[in-house]
């Protein structure tokens, strides 16, 4: 099977390689996927995308025309691709469902630490031979209450890890698993509850029409004064403009994020010599208490070699004739 991939990244291309234990035809593109280079698919059959590329009816016309029939997510997210359209047209598209809950939940867990106990400052501090401790008031997280919204894999490693540290934790879900609560003295609620009992909130569900703005300025006024947000989720869960008040307010007393909802053509690109023209993304950087991550949190070792295996394994199913378990559908959930 030939097979185009968009929007490679360096530390992806290895895993790739090693993964492709049945030699199809493969061919890189360090571009997004977009309506402008869509002939870049021409002569193949089938496409592998991550998060940025652009999966929109009019892309998927453009596919369709140039005899693309399967298109590989080496990602969890698909809320970029038009579904309907993929379905109607007899597309098959596949995602990875699970790849390393473990490497996300950690780095949300690493952002609370680094925002709480002022690690980024401090080693600025240190570096600059200032060893004062006058700005570096942390809190214990012990008995602190944390509401995870999205309690799949991802939020119960959150919930795990933050049992260790003795946290309350409160969790939102459509789906109530009653391992987390046996495990990890889980308490579900409603998403209200969290906003106004939670000391932290932290974000693992997918982005659709129900989660959009899950943060906005309704929910933020219902929030604790100094209330710690983190989103390593997806960016369009977070109305940024809304939760930049919320810092200039001091409502929010500390945001992490590793997603961003106009990150689209920003992260996964080195942009040191250049001008930056994002209002909204250069007011986020003059917080101190604001820390953010270039959509790092899935990158592990790890991660990156079961990304490779489970993209490859899709195609295998496909290459066989065969649908692979992982393909989504008009009702997938998210």
């Amino acid at each position: 099977m030939k097979v185009k991939f968009f929007s490679l990244r360096p530390f992806e291309e290895n895993h790739l390689r090693n993964a492709n234990s049945k030699h199809h035809e493969i061919s890189f593109e360090t571009t997004s996927l977009s309506i402008e280079n869509v002939a870049l698919a021409e002569g193949y059959e089938t496409i592998s995308v991550f998060t940025n590329d652009d999966l929109s009816k009019s892309v998927l016309q453009e596919l369709k025309l140039k005899g693309i029939r399967y298109i590989a997510i080496r990602a969890t997210g698909y809320d970029q691709v038009d579904l309907e359209y993929a379905f109607q047209n007899e597309m098959a598209v596949a995602n990875v469902p699970e790849y390393s809950p473990y490497a996300i939940a950690e780095h949300a867990v690493a952002l609370m630490l680094a925002l709480n106990r002022k690690i980024i400052l401090s080693d600025k501090q240190v570096k600059q031979y200032n060893f004062s401790l006058n700005n570096l008031i942390g809190f214990d997280m012990h008995e602190k209450t944390v509401g995870i919204i999205g309690m799949g894999k991802i939020g119960g490693s959150v919930a795990k890890i933050l049992n260790g540290f003795g946290c309350k934790i409160m969790a939102y879900d459509v789906v109530h698993n009653p391992f987390w609560v046996e495990k990890y003295g889980v308490t579900y609620c409603s998403k209200e509850e969290i906003f106004t009992k939670a000391d932290i909130i932290t974000l693992h569900c997918p982005l659709n029409d129900q989660t959009r703005y899950t943060i906005n300025k309704q929910s933020i006024v219902l929030m604790k004064t100094g209330v710690m947000i983190i989103n390593c989720g997806r960016g369009g869960l977070v109305n940024t403009e809304e939760v930049i008040e919320g810092l200039e307010t001091k409502k929010i007393g500390y945001l992490g994020i590793d997603v961003y909802e106009k990150e689209k053509g920003v992260f996964f690109f080195d942009h040191s010599s250049e001008k930056l023209t994002d209002p909204i993304l250069l007011k986020l950087m003059t917080f101190d208490n604001v820390i953010i991550t270039p959509h790092q949190a899935f990158l592990t070792s790890t991660a990156l070699k079961n990304i490779a295996d489970t993209t490859f394994y899709n195609i295998d199913c496909w290459a066989k004739g065969d649908k692979s378990k992982n393909e989504l559908y008009m009702n997938s959930p998210g």
